[in-house]
């Protein structure tokens, strides 16, 4: 049996809707269903995710139920289940999630973030969940092989992501030009547009747009760590508890099943 990537059946045009449709409820909104609830949920503890919904098959939103879902958000509703607390989730840009955390905003953030050490700094990671690659994306009637061929190229990348990094050190010594924008979609588009050349992205988020856009790519390795992993504020009250259940789910084979389910279907 041929494996295929499961979310490239989600379609090109439901990711491009999800900056417009994607809504999120406020945490006084909850707060005051919390208080006309039945006494069971008034006593549960409400905890508030931050996420970037653009980023399928870890996080998108489903156009039918417009709600978030994907791999992250199994994960997260897994974890908060089994600690006893009320999920909420928000969402926003990429770039706007370690500010979320250093200001309250959200407890914690599963938006497919890698640990660096610049975001170390300023917050506290789980242990990592899963490992990923990068890839250069780009149109079908190029024949690229190498980043040794992308001077004076237009590169693509999403802002504040681990690829924006690698995007800028890549850049200096091959010589081309890095576009950073809010969303996946809003890359995408202008690739498909012909105003940029190629994307750097995350490999499971590319292999959708490459399988339903007939796009080419080629794997580029850099020095940056490629792992996703939790964050929360610093000295959160959560990292403990929440790293515990991640490692349970890790060990007991959860994990593998939600990347199954995600990333994979058998046809």
């Amino acid at each position: 049996m041929k494996k295929q990537y499961k979310w490239a059946k989600l379609g090109f045009t439901a990711v491009l809707s999800l900056g417009v449709l994607a809504a999120c409820g406020t945490a006084t909104d909850n707060d005051d269903d919390t208080a006309t609830g039945s006494d069971e949920n008034a006593e549960t503890t409400k905890i508030v995710m931050g996420t970037s919904a653009d980023y399928p098959p870890y996080e998108s939103l489903d156009l039918e139920t417009e709600e978030i879902i994907g791999f992250d958000i199994d994960i997260a509703k897994h974890i908060t289940d089994e600690l006893g607390y009320e999920l909420e989730i928000q969402d926003m840009n990429f770039d706007s999630l370690i500010p979320a955390l250093q200001n309250n905003r959200v407890d914690f953030v599963m938006a497919g973030m890698t640990p660096t050490e610049e975001r170390k700094k300023n917050v506290d990671f789980s242990d990592a969940y899963y490992a990923a690659n990068n890839y250069l994306v780009f149109q079908s009637d190029n024949e690229w092989t190498s980043v040794d061929e992308l001077e004076g190229k237009n590169i693509g990348v999403q802002l504040g992501s681990i690829q924006e990094e690698a995007a800028d050190e890549l850049a200096e010594l091959h010589g081309f030009e890095v576009n950073k924008l809010n969303r996946i979609p809003e890359i995408i588009q202008e690739l498909n547009t012909g105003r940029i050349d190629a994307i750097l992205m995350e490999d499971m988020v590319a292999e959708g747009y490459i399988e339903s856009q007939n796009l080419k790519f080629f794997p580029v390795e850099t020095d940056e760590e490629t792992s996703n992993a939790i964050a929360f504020p610093k000295d959160s009250e959560y990292t403990e508890e929440f790293n515990e259940v991640l490692v349970d789910m890790i060990e007991s084979g959860k994990i593998d099943e939600l990347i199954e389910k995600w990333f994979y279907s058998e046809e």
